[in-house]
């Protein structure tokens, strides 16, 4: 059974927040729940004695089981017909559906699409407002494509008879967010950094905890209702400055260079390669540079009066959060978009033709054992051969795919959809199993199965198995010309597995004791 996460109270966002939860059995609609704020925002709400409802376009049972307290539903917003159920009896509606891959005509019709859908279906549903996160921007000026369809999204739900409050942030620091990790992954690994000229832009970042703060303030503060605001920390900055703190914070003595002049696409690309973020994200976060982003109606701070953290609180409390791992959610969790929707192991039918399995008996037990293949990734790597699967994962990158440095959302937990570098946990049965989906570039599809099958005379059998399934001779080539690197690979990988799980059943008995 797959455990849910749910952060402690002293961990919350919003428990000196000015406002007051409204009375009465109020049912709030979340949608985008499956990214990074929409994530933190359920659990905010779960904790303030909401009804919650959740909107998703698959796996329910997952994140029934990721948030207990909530309602679970499925729909679209790309799909009219579905979004009935998903507003039955809804008092207030957060339309957090956006995409950070905007670069492209397709997303952008698309984003309006849903937009439009969601907006026609809430009037139907006669629910009482929407309230819409989008981003901070000049209209005045010529806005980056990302900015502008942010813009657009709001218009579009505004189209409608049902109030719409608009929040506009700038760049969101906190731990899992993916300019955060930028930033912090730029400042960690290069010790002189180019600096380019729109990298002197000024910008009011927000942290994570005030951006929530002001969504659930607007949601009991009725007199925000059909109206728009900037939100912002205290901190204007510009990107090099916000380089320059975190370096400083991380007691990192780094060397900035002004350049000159530089390419959007190549430096998006480049940065790619060091932080975990994939180009096409950083490119759409950085063809915003070019726009000041500053709270220019910031009435919302006499609405809502709380102090807003500075920029370097910010860093300072993502950094522990991390330290503490204790990152509830990440941008990674909503990227590759539509990763939920693609084919799972079990909707295969048959096994795929193209298998690999690797087994040892032993007598660790299945707890200690599962605890060890559960720590696979992130940092603590592959326990062998870590070099193998860093250079699979640089190639991946070079070819605009995930790559492996996105690490893990946590070192000490698992859940479903939680990302393994280049890998997504599909399925998770303590003691029993991990079966991960290979999200790199590859002329197929791939699984990477580790399971535990008692034994008899009460050993255990701990196997790995590598599925692979495609139609391709390119596909078919690929499987053959690495299988003897998965020979090398996966039985060094079952033997460290094995023999690290000896710590495990160590634990296990002091905490017997």
């Amino acid at each position: 059974m797959e455990q849910s996460f749910f952060p402690d109270q002293k961990d919350l966002y919003c428990p000196d927040l000015p406002t007051r939860p409204l009375s009465g059995d109020v049912k709030i609609l979340v949608t985008g729940a499956s990214g990074y704020i929409g994530g933190r925002l359920v659990h905010e709400l779960c904790a303030r004695g909401y009804h919650v409802r959740v909107m998703v376009r698959d796996n329910a049972l997952h994140y029934q089981n990721l948030w207990p307290d909530a309602e679970v539903v499925i729909a679209d917003a790309l799909k009219y017909e579905t979004l009935g159920n998903a507003l039955n009896d809804i008092h207030a509606a957060f339309y957090l559906i956006h995409s950070l891959r905007l670069g492209a005509q397709i997303f952008h019709d698309a984003d309006n699409h849903a937009a439009h859908n969601f907006m026609r279906a809430a009037e139907e549903s006669n629910i009482k407002r929407i309230i819409y996160l989008g981003g901070l921007g000049d209209v005045t000026t010529k806005l980056s494509e990302h900015l502008y369809s942010r813009i657009q999204v709001a218009e579009e739900l505004k189209k409608g008879t049902v109030p719409v409050t608009v929040l506009r942030a700038a760049i969101i620091i906190g731990s899992g967010s993916a300019s955060y990790e930028i930033i912090k992954n730029l400042v960690k690994k290069i010790p002189v950094i180019n600096v380019p000229k729109w990298a002197n832009t000024r910008c009011q970042p927000i942290a994570i905890r005030d951006v929530i703060k002001y969504l659930v303030g607007c949601l009991e503060t009725p007199t925000t209702s059909g109206k728009s605001f900037d939100i912002g920390g205290k901190n204007i900055l510009t990107y090099r400055q916000m380089m320059e703190m975190f370096a400083v914070v991380m007691s990192k003595n780094r060397i900035f260079v002004s350049l000159p002049f530089s390419n959007l696409r190549f430096y998006s690309y480049i940065a790619s390669l060091i932080t975990p973020v994939p180009a096409p994200i950083i490119h759409s976060l950085m063809e915003g540079l070019k726009n000041e982003v500053i709270c220019q109606n910031d009435s919302i701070r006499e609405i809502i009066p709380f102090e807003t953290l500075t920029y370097r609180e910010a860093v300072e409390r993502a950094l522990l959060w991390e330290e503490r791992d204790k990152v509830y959610t990440r941008w990674s969790d909503a990227y590759p978009k539509n990763h939920s929707l693609a084919l799972k192991h079990h909707e295969l039918g048959k096994l795929p033709y193209y298998t690999a399995s690797y087994s040892i008996i032993t007598e660790k037990s299945a707890s200690a054992l599962f605890a060890s293949f559960c720590r696979v990734g992130g940092k603590e790597g592959w326990f062998q051969g870590n070099w193998m699967w860093w250079l699979r994962g640089m190639v991946d990158r070079l070819l605009l795919g995930v790559g492996s440095q996105r690490g893990r959302r946590s070192d000490a937990s698992l859940v479903i959809n939680d990302v393994i570098d280049f890998w997504r946990v599909e399925d998770i049965r303590k003691n029993q199993r991990l079966l991960l989906r290979a999200e790199m570039k590859l002329p197929g599809r791939g699984w990477l199965e580790f399971m535990i099958m008692p034994q008899d005379d009460g050993k255990n059998k701990l196997s790995i198995t590598a599925y692979y399934d495609t139609n391709t001779l390119a596909g078919m080539l690929y499987w053959y010309i690495f299988l003897p690197l998965h020979n090398i690979i996966f039985n060094g990988l079952i033997k460290q597995i094995e023999q690290r799980s000896l710590y495990s059943d160590r634990s296990e008995r002091q905490e017997d004791l």
